[in-house]
């Protein structure tokens, strides 16, 4: 069991490697190992495909015959015009194992992909480090279920929870380390969401600006209900979309609908707080500098709260780390 432990720690970071980059398909790692070496690994490729077991197969070639194949989603098991099933390629491959993170929420897969491995003779493992792949798959899930995709809502705040000072100065509240990890962010998402206010107030560019990354930039969008187009004068002019008319909720199904999966909201206030009033954010990235700023801007407007107990037991801390001088938390709503 801890071989296997280790092994899916590899595939789920291999699937690491293709998140933000993948839409409609989720991020997948596989590895496939025989006789204690690695003889092929693999990850989702931009755009779904190929998919990770077919990069590994194609890797390991004849030596993947007797190996065991770790893989952190549930094979697929129904064709497609794009290539054959995953399921189909394991059983002409003749592993003697298959070790499955998590089974598959698509119903066209759904538990017939180990099925059809088992029924063939291969022996297969399910739920190793299940709880990390489930995570990792979020925003695939809830495309799933609930019509919408995985929401990451970024705040960079003074200890006070400031943006900016009262006059509206905000750069820069935290340090390079910090600036450079949100990039980082950014380049794992499909999407990057801000207000109007955002946009007008600090007229960003909302690209990755990291070397060897920068192909990597999600795709920018405004929400708003009154802006009728970008200013010709901003950077996102020509390059951003911007979605109005609809509740958040609307324009978040609107964007599952097209194959997002993974959402990066940057701000600001107003944003922040309608994502938390629909409850819409799934994981926090809060980073804190350690200045003290007093009478600014806060970092989230009004949540509407009657009682103290409404804003408890709704996040848990999944980590937090020090970027310079920045103190970044990583928060996960407990749902």
């Amino acid at each position: 069991m801890n071989q296997d432990f280790r092994w899916m720690r590899s595939a789920l970071a291999l699937a690491e490697r293709g998140l933000g980059q993948t839409q409609p398909n989720p991020s997948v790692g596989c590895v496939i190992i025989k006789d204690g070496v690695v003889v092929g690994r693999g990850w989702t490729q931009p755009g779904g495909r190929p998919h990770a077991e077919a990069m590994a197969l194609e890797q390991a070639g004849a030596a993947a015959r007797d190996s065991t194949v770790y893989v952190t989603l549930e094979p697929c098991a129904h064709e497609s015009p794009r290539g054959a099933s995953c399921t189909s390629l394991l059983l002409a491959a003749q592993p003697e194992r298959v070790v499955i993170a998590t089974l598959d929420p698509d119903p066209r897969t759904a538990g017939h992909g180990a099925l059809a491995l088992q029924q063939a003779g291969i022996c297969v493992t399910t739920g190793v480090l299940e709880a990390e792949a489930v995570r990792q798959q979020r925003g695939f899930r809830l495309r799933l279920a609930e019509g919408r995709p995985e929401v990451t809502l970024k705040l960079a705040t003074s200890l006070d929870g400031r943006i900016a000072l009262s006059n509206g100065e905000s750069r820069w509240i935290t340090g390079p380390e910090a600036r450079a990890h949100v990039h980082l962010e950014r380049a794992r998402h499909d999407i990057i969401l801000i207000g109007r206010r955002t946009l007008e107030a600090d007229d960003p560019l909302l690209d990755v600006r990291l070397p060897g990354l920068e192909h990597r930039s999600p795709r920018p969008v405004v929400a708003s209900q009154t802006l009728g187009q970008i200013p010709s004068n901003l950077k996102l002019a020509g390059k951003a979309e911007i979605l109005s008319g609809q509740s958040l909720p609307e324009m978040l199904a609107g964007l599952a609908a097209e194959g997002a999966l993974r959402v990066m909201a940057e701000g600001g206030a107003g944003l922040a707080a309608a994502l938390l009033r629909h409850d819409l954010v799934d994981c926090l990235l809060w980073y804190t500098a350690p200045i003290i700023l007093g009478d600014g801007r806060s970092g989230v407007e009004d949540l509407g709260l009657a009682r103290l107990d409404e804003a408890h037991g709704r996040w848990r801390a999944l980590d937090t780390c020090a970027l310079g001088q920045v103190r970044l938390a990583v928060l996960e709503r407990i749902r």
